[in-house]
């Protein structure tokens, strides 16, 4: 069941209530009693983390495009970025490839 936010225009008491979708709103504020307790629009109480489809849907712009571009683009920055330290060129260069020695027989 959802929780629903109510507040009295006349008092300005504030209350959440657990009710079902298809229970009547509220109406009478049970701190005053007046016929002012209205139901209020609430922010979700939940948050979606991760990549999925809310990303580029909801975040507006190119958000959603840029993020993926930079995780796919970081990897090949990294390999084209040259090493700092000439040792570690040598260790990252690949070896070259053995020579076949000659066979007596052949």
């Amino acid at each position: 069941m959802p929780i629903y936010a109510y507040r009295c225009a006349a008092c300005g008491h504030a209350r959440d209530v657990l009710q079902k979708i298809s229970d009547p709103l509220l109406t009478v504020c049970p701190a005053c009693g007046a016929e002012a307790f209205q139901k209020q629009v609430t922010a979700a109480g939940f948050q979606l983390k991760g990549s999925g489809w809310y990303v580029t849907d909801f975040r507006g712009g190119d958000a959603g495009k840029t993020a993926a571009t930079k995780t796919e683009s970081a990897p090949a920055e990294a390999a084209a970025k040259p090493a700092d330290k000439p040792a570690e060129a040598a260790a990252a260069a690949p070896a070259p490839a053995p020579t076949p020695t000659p066979t007596a027989g052949s």
